[in-house]
């Protein structure tokens, strides 16, 4: 699946190789330790790569990693430091206003989560939401991107017998604001 996925991106990016064609992604490390017990480590890995159709909107698609608790705060299911996760998050952005160098954007998101638990289970996740955010041109090749919050539904279950799924509706901006650069061809 993996063969399949990078030969689409491949493909994608060697079709479209020009001013409309941006690379980036978010990168995320965290360590915590609470109450004196043991620390938590988590991280997570997410390359982007995306199609500007016109001056307001855009396709893109989020292929990533996730090992530990750096999850999505409206999935039902809790997450231990060993559980590892591929993402799969393709969206359509339309920019809302654009301000100089500053520009205010939406991007309607699919989710797809495939979570491996150390605990002999896999939890599959779904949405699909809204996530509106900002991008800064920082030169004619970078800018800096960032989302807060997360406004839709989301539904998990785990793949184990006599297990239910459990859904999610609502606007959620707590834990939920994410930084990312990306570089424009």
């Amino acid at each position: 699946m993996k063969k399949i996925l990078m030969t689409m991106v491949a493909a994608f990016a060697a079709v479209s190789m020009n001013a409309q064609v941006y690379v980036g992604g978010e990168l995320g490390f965290t360590s915590s330790k609470v109450n004196g017990g043991d620390s938590k480590t988590s991280f997570k890995i997410l390359p982007e790569i995306g199609y500007n159709l016109d001056e307001t909107m855009s396709l893109g698609i989020v292929l990533g990693y996730e090992q530990g608790n750096a999850t999505e705060s409206f999935e039902a299911y809790a997450v231990n430091d060993k559980a590892k996760s591929f993402i799969i998050n393709p969206y359509l952005r339309y920019n809302v206003l654009k301000a100089g160098n500053v520009t205010f954007f939406g991007d309607l998101s699919v989710l797809y989560k495939n979570q491996d638990e150390d605990r002999g289970y896999k939890v599959n996740t779904f949405g699909v939401g809204l996530k509106p955010g900002i991008a800064v041109a920082l030169s004619d090749k970078f800018s800096f991107v960032s989302h807060i919050g997360f406004l839709g539904w989301q539904q998990s279950k785990a793949d184990s017998d006599g297990a239910k799924a459990s859904s999610s509706i609502g606007l959620d901006l707590k834990n939920n604001l994410t930084f990312g650069l990306y570089y424009n061809f």
